[in-house]
This record gives C-alpha cells, structure tokens and sequence, in this order.
C-alpha cells in the first residue's frame, strides 16, 4: 500500500529501548517482540510494518526502501556511510568509540603516536582509517567481527578501537581505553525517497518523537 509504513528495528539492547518510545509517540506495537521469531510484524488496520534485524543491516534495508524509516545506533551510520537521512538523535543506547591499549603498553605511555606502523585489530575500519590518518599515522587495520579484546592478548595487533559502554570488558581482558574517538547513541533514520513520497505519514512519526526526547538526557 501507498501510505504503509515500514519500521526497522534492531534486534539486541536497543530493541528495548526502541519500543517504549515508539509506544509513546502513538504507533501500535502489538506483538512486537524480541523473543519472537517473526522478522516481519504486520498491523494492516494502522498501515504499519516491522522489520525486525541485526542492527547492522537497518541502514542497507532503509537506503534501498525495504525500511522507510529506522533505529540504528550512530556507530554504525558512521562506519557504513550509507545514502541515508539521520532525523533525531535518540538518546538512548550510549557508547563511546575509544582506542584501548594492553595495560603493559599503556603504563609506558598513552602517546598514539609511539605505536606508528604498528597494527590495530577492530570491527569499525573505517571509523579507525579515519582516526589515525587524522593524527598523520599509518597503521596496518586488521578487520574482525568478534572478540576484538583477544587480538592484543595473542599478538595479533597491539591496540584495538571498539566500542565501550561500561569499560567493564575492556578491564576484564586487561585492556586500557586510552583515547576517545566519539560518543555515539541511537538515531531515527530514513529513506530519502520515501521521506519524500511518504512525508505526510512519516513527519508526524518524527515530530512526536523529536518532542519526547527533546529534553532527556544521555546517560553516560
């Protein structure tokens, strides 16, 4: 249908904080949840549809249309660089990019620059390219999807950038936080066509949300 409205959620810790807001702002979110292994939740009275997805994939589904509109965490809008409309920052879901070093290595000095050419193991290479052609240095990125805390441990890279909430497993497998990067939240995204075709549906979507958040505060 014409005016139907697809939502992208996250799957994972933003899902929770995702529904009660959606709630708030007036959308029905009936069925709606994590534990259920339906993807696609259908409410054909209020012309509204749910993707439910790995948070890494919200921005490709809302560039190519699949999605009008999305949740997705700011880290990962920085890191794919998709062609996407970011609407409001959500205020939930914190965390913070940082550059973490061995606790050996970061007693003998927190200078990046002593680690020139040296190797950094994360999940985000874009966001580390960045960073460190930012700073004038050249190191060898080593792209993994999980368990980046490991590559110091096992020699596979000296320092590592990832993102923190707590700092909880960072300290847990010896590793220090050494530089912040950026602090990233959830953000409401969308499709720059269909926040066009569809704008009489999605506006007020964005309007009643901007409002509640307006005055809440990050959490850090």
């Amino acid at each position: 249908m014409k005016d139907m409205l697809t939502i992208a959620l996250p799957k994972g810790k933003l899902f929770e904080d995702a529904i009660p807001l959606l709630q708030e702002a007036g959308l029905c979110t009936k069925n709606l949840s994590e534990d259920s292994r339906k993807l696609v939740i259908r409410h054909e009275k209020e012309r509204l549809n749910y993707i439910i997805c790995r948070p890494t994939d919200i921005p490709t589904f809302v560039e190519y249309g699949a999605a009008d509109i999305g949740i997705v965490g700011k880290d990962t809008i920085v890191e794919q660089d998709k062609d996407i409309m970011e609407l409001v920052d959500l205020k939930f879901g914190h965390c913070r990019f940082v550059v973490a070093l061995p606790e050996t290595a970061a007693k003998k000095g927190r200078d990046l620059t002593q680690f020139n050419h040296r190797r950094v193991a994360t999940k985000f290479p874009k966001v580390a390219e960045s960073f460190f052609a930012e700073k004038g240095m050249q190191v060898e990125i080593i792209k993994l999807h999980g368990n980046i805390e490991l590559a110091p441990a096992v020699g596979l890279a000296d320092m590592i950038i990832d993102i923190v909430s707590s700092g909880r497993t960072l300290k847990e497998n010896n590793l220090v936080a050494v530089e912040d990067i950026f602090h990233a939240t959830a953000r409401l995204i969308a499709n720059r066509v269909s926040y066009r075709l569809k704008h009489q549906r999605i506006q007020p979507v964005v309007e009643r949300i901007r409002s509640l958040v307006k005055d809440r505060e990050v959490t850090y």
